[in-house]
Formats: structure tokens, sequence, C-alpha cells
């Protein structure tokens, strides 16, 4: 294991948000259009604490959203920045808590702060880790070239390329085909 479970999963996590906006993820379309959608997510995510209950929180959390893809592909400098600015912004103060089977892991804001702020202050402490093991290369961008999605590389030899969409497939389905064609000749 690289990271912490609760780093590893605030990691997967981030990436799933970013590739959430449009011109991203499967669908292409905004994927957290409305409060109904979100809460949904929250769930699936198995965020606890404080839920968004206006419309201006949703825009909010897409503006921590784009602010999150910022952080995923910027040099170091600017990473170091902006972690640092969405600590304090959120008025980061760290504690240990434990609660639904996920073990003793870190909360850094309170359960009722604005759910956008608890979200960008859980990737800032999930950052802090990356940089400081400094395992930043596991940030990544599809190789595919119709792609932009991000996702974070978890594999053993930092091997993987591809997004948790269907671009991977795409690829092997390609050079499959590459391959019998060049076979046939």
């Amino acid at each position: 294991m690289v990271f912490t479970h609760d780093t590893d999963l605030v990691l997967r996590h981030t990436a799933v948000l970013c590739n959430t906006a449009p011109g991203h993820g499967a669908s292409g379309e905004e994927d957290l259009p409305d409060l109904p959608a979100v809460l949904d997510w929250m769930e699936e995510w198995g965020w606890t604490g404080g839920v968004p209950d206006e419309e201006s929180d949703i825009a909010h959390l897409h503006r921590v959203r784009d602010r999150m893809r910022a952080v995923w592909v910027a040099p170091l400098e600017e990473q170091v920045a902006e972690v640092n600015a969405l600590l304090a912004e959120g008025g980061a103060l760290p504690r240990l808590v434990e609660h639904d089977d996920q073990g003793w892991h870190v909360h850094a804001t309170d359960d009722d702060a604005p759910f956008a702020d608890r979200v960008a202050v859980e990737v800032a402490m999930a950052m802090v880790d990356v940089i400081r093991l400094g395992e930043r290369d596991r940030l990544q961008v599809c190789s595919a070239d119709d792609c932009d999605d991000v996702y974070v590389d978890l594999s053993r030899n930092r091997s993987r390329k591809f997004c948790d969409g269907t671009c991977g497939t795409k690829a092997n389905v390609a050079a499959y085909r590459a391959r019998k064609a060049a076979e046939a000749d």
C-alpha cells in the first residue's frame, strides 16, 4: 500500500470528482448538476457530516472541483501554495476520528462545515501526504488521445496509463486489431 487507507480513498474520490465535470467522464456531461445528484454521490462515497441543502452549495462544490483538477496537474510549487490556501481557507484543524468501519483516520474540518469546504480540506490533507511522500507522479491524466480525465495510479510499478473509463479497453482493442491486420498482410 502506497498511502494510508484514508489518503487512498480521498485520492480516488478526488479523481472521480474531477471527472464529473462537463467534458470529462463517461457521459461528458455535468454529472453533479443538482442537489439529488450530489446527495447520491455523497452516499456512494460514504461522506459523513452535514449535507448541502441549497443550489449555492452545488455551485461551491463545482468551484472546489475546478480547483482540485488544477491542483492535480500543477507543478510542485503551485500545488504546495494551493494546498496551503485550501487548508487555511477551510480552517483546517486536524483530529483523529473513527466511524463506519474505516478505522482511525483524520478529519480536518467540523462535520457541520459546508460540504464543499470539507471536500477541499480532505483533498488538501491527502495532497499533503502525496507531496511529503514524493508520490506526485501517481496523479495522472489519461493517456488516451481523446481523453483528459484524471486518475491516481496505485499500481506497484506505476504502470497504469488510462483512467477508470473505457479508455484502456479501447486502446487494447485497437492494438489487437492492429496486430491482427499486420498478421493478415
